[in-house]
């Protein structure tokens, strides 16, 4: 797999990911003002809270284009392409020292790789790896143009036989992904760890201050948000927790919300969660969306803040997330 299509899965498995998490924006700021929780909106506040779970966990996937990603697990995210990128890893640190490279992309366009790496055996903190997408077009429908950067934090283990715990920064700027249909641009910092230490049991974190999706349909600024994933690739049922939190602007919302899973999700291979629990809380409101079953949710919801349940909505994954 060549240096270009490295890159490519990197952004457009991200924008995918991101991309899936809103609809109708008119240009409007995300608001600041703490959004009222109530039976009337709780269906919507949930969906989009839910969207911001899976598009967090979805910002790991950033490290797609050195082969460092962990399955996405549930059915409620698309199966990562990067996956693909397995061991690319090493192929990547076998150019050392490399760039600036201008490679073509698959169909158009170009993307320059640029890095600077200590030790071409391993990873070493302080290594930079630079990605700027001009018109990539990768014949995937697809055209991704900005610049992604990432920074080694922490790194043990062995790159030759995938085992290793590694912590990395990624900046994004202006990452645009132009469909037939879209334009997303994707703005912000991801902290990512993967630990592959126990594979096929994998964790992978994401932590950030801020991550920006801007489409032609909406706008969702993530602020001070995490997840946290894991999947044990020793069982066939390839069972995954996730967990997450953060505050959410976003231009679907009358105002800010913040989310959490006071109990983790889980679930098995592309299932929805079978259980777990995620609270949104607003403007002395919250709604609590509880998995019964991998079909079905029940949303309870406390509109006033007195800790009664004043309205409960029965519904399923696949009607919360349509």
């Amino acid at each position: 797999m060549n240096l270009a299509r490295l890159g490519v899965l990197s952004a457009s498995v991200m924008i995918a990911a991101c991309g899936s998490s809103g609809d109708q924006f008119n240009g409007a700021e995300p608001p600041t003002t703490t959004s009222d929780i109530n039976s009337a909106n709780a269906l919507a506040v949930t969906r989009v809270s839910w969207e911001a779970v899976v598009a967090s966990g979805d910002f790991g996937d950033l490290g797609g284009s050195l082969g460092l990603t962990a399955a996405t697990p549930g059915g409620f995210a698309k199966a990562s392409v990067a996956q693909k990128a397995t061991g690319s890893l090493v192929n990547v640190i076998q150019q050392v020292p490399f760039g600036p490279d201008v490679l073509p992309c698959l169909s158009d366009g170009i993307v320059t790789l640029s890095g600077d790496i200590a030790n071409p055996a391993t990873l070493t903190v302080g290594d930079t790896f630079r990605a700027v997408y001009e018109l990539c077009d990768d014949g995937a429908g697809e055209v991704i143009d900005g610049t992604i950067d990432f920074t080694v934090r922490d790194f043990t283990g062995d790159i030759l036989t995938s085992l290793y715990m590694l912590s990395m920064d990624a900046v994004v700027t202006n990452l645009q992904v132009v469909t037939g249909t879209d334009t997303i641009t994707n703005n912000g910092d991801a902290t990512i760890s993967l630990d592959t230490m126990q594979a096929p049991f994998v964790f992978a974190g994401v932590s950030g201050t801020s991550m920006t999706v801007d489409s032609s349909a909406s706008s969702e600024t993530l602020r001070n948000y995490s997840s946290n994933q894991t999947v044990d690739g020793n069982l066939q049922t390839l069972p995954f927790t996730l967990a997450a939190s953060g505050a959410l602007d976003s231009t679907q919302l009358a105002g800010v919300v913040s989310y959490s899973t006071p109990v983790t999700f889980a679930g098995e291979g592309l299932d929805y969660p079978s259980s777990g629990a995620l609270l949104v809380v607003g403007q002395d409101s919250s709604a609590r969306l509880t998995a019964v079953d991998n079909i079905n949710v029940t949303i309870e919801i406390d509109s006033n803040g007195d800790g009664t349940i004043d309205a409960t909505i029965e519904t399923t994954w696949a009607a919360l997330t349509t």
